[in-house]
């Protein structure tokens, strides 16, 4: 059996060069025009996109282009324009949501691999099989979809590829059929632009149609109302029954709109994840541990591993987002000499190196710091904050943009990260 794909998101050329050099196998993104994540696209111009195939072909990686926005008639004549152009990129394959834009893919680019976006929802054979007939060669199924079913749609159609997604922000309408931003700020999510609604917490009311009174519901003390706030997925404990079914044959991570230190930390836990489990050695603790440092709404294995019935607690009513277990102090250069303050930092912190899989630097003692191993972990003690021009600063802080010397040459695109609080050593469960 083939290893199964591990798919990352790229918001921008940095993002992309990152989750490579974390462990992804492929990675998705693409530029504004009709693509359902306007705002990251904006950060991909069609140069800067076309860099990013050449960078990953030349690394024997991949690149999926989004072209899977919902399209109105007045944009047509641009649609086709568009796809054409993406076309000469020569992307490995082409991520559309619609029939329509499906079609008009294969017409226009008919050597093309085509992959099927999860807004068109396939639950089951008969969805699969239609747009398989049409052209699609990948179908990235819905959220709400099963084990079982991807089971019966593989055994259907056993040359269709299967990807499903992993890990990151859940939709309140999960595969994304949702009007709640179109309807209170214009913003319209199928088409890129969503303004995340379900995020906010809401006062609820009371109305008598008969009298016109109005009174509000007050809520307990210190229970929230963030009533449609979905919480982040995370099914990097289920390696075990995921690949054991031998039907998914990507591994998909959202988050285009995410940091980069969102791209490195998710690709490596995922990484590891699945070389472990073809190793026989799954430590699931060593991926949340990786996976808890990020932000997030609280965490749900949601309904790949578990049927709706049997789940109740894919929504995270109390908070609309937490701090993970680590802040993110500096980012390497690509030189991989200086790093660039994202926090906080004092001279005598200590900041754990957080590198890509089977990294090395050296250990050493001097006058700018010490680097040395604890527990399995990388970690570096700066003596001296010396900056790229020879000034020596007592603190730096987030946008201070004065490259600052590390004690030892270190993997490009390596974070420095601290603790969220002091005293924090292990993960919070939610």
């Amino acid at each position: 059996m083939s290893k199964v794909e591990l798919l990352s998101p790229a918001g921008t050329l940095e993002k992309l060069k990152i989750a490579f050099d974390y462990g992804a196998d492929a990675v998705y993104g693409g530029v504004s025009h009709f693509s359902l994540r306007i705002r990251s696209g904006k950060e991909f111009t069609m140069e800067d996109f076309a860099l990013g195939i050449k960078y990953a072909h030349e690394r024997g990686k991949k690149v999926y282009a989004t072209i899977n926005g919902f399209p109105f008639n007045s944009q047509l004549n641009l649609l086709k324009k568009h796809i054409v152009a993406i076309g000469a990129l020569n992307p490995d394959a082409i991520i559309v949501a619609t029939p329509g834009v499906l079609k008009l893919c294969h017409e226009l680019l008919p050597d093309m691999p085509l992959h099927l976006s999860t807004q068109a929802n396939v639950m089951n054979v008969l969805d699969a099989k239609v747009y398989a007939d049409m052209g699609a060669t990948r179908i990235i199924t819905a959220r709400e979809i099963s084990l079982k079913d991807l089971k019966e749609i593989k055994k259907e159609l056993p040359e269709l590829e299967l990807e499903v997604f992993v890990h990151g922000s859940m939709c309140f309408a999960y595969s994304g059929r949702c009007l709640i931003s179109t309807l209170q700020s214009g913003r319209v999510p199928n088409r890129g632009s969503c303004a995340n609604d379900c995020r906010f917490p809401y006062e609820m009311y009371a109305a008598n149609p008969e009298t016109g009174t109005l009174f509000k519901l007050e809520e307990e003390e210190g229970v929230g109302t963030y009533i449609m706030n979905a919480k982040d997925l995370n099914l990097a404990s289920h390696m075990q029954e995921i690949l054991d079914s031998g039907v998914v044959d990507s591994l998909k991570i959202e988050g285009r709109t995410k940091t980069a230190y969102y791209a490195a930390t998710t690709a490596k836990a995922y990484r590891m994840a699945i070389d472990d489990y073809y190793a026989g050695k799954l430590d699931n603790d060593k991926y949340q541990y990786e996976l808890e440092s990020l932000q997030n709404r609280g965490y749900t294995d949601a309904y790949l591993v578990s049927r709706p019935f049997e789940k109740n607690d894919t929504q995270s009513l109390d908070f609309t987002m937490q701090l993970g277990t680590h802040q993110v102090s500096g980012q390497v250069n690509e030189e991989g000499t200086h790093f660039l303050c994202k926090y906080k930092t004092y001279p005598g912190d200590e900041l754990e190196v957080h590198m890509p899989l089977d990294s090395k630097i050296d250990y050493v003692d001097n006058d700018i710091g010490t680097t040395y191993e604890r527990d399995g972990r990388v970690y570096l003690k700066l003596k001296q904050l010396k900056a790229q021009n020879g000034k020596i600063w007592e603190s730096v802080h987030s946008g201070n943009v004065n490259p600052i010397e590390l004690p030892t040459k270190m993997p490009k695109f390596t974070f420095l990260r601290i603790p969220s609080h002091p005293d924090m050593g292990t993960y919070p469960k939610n």
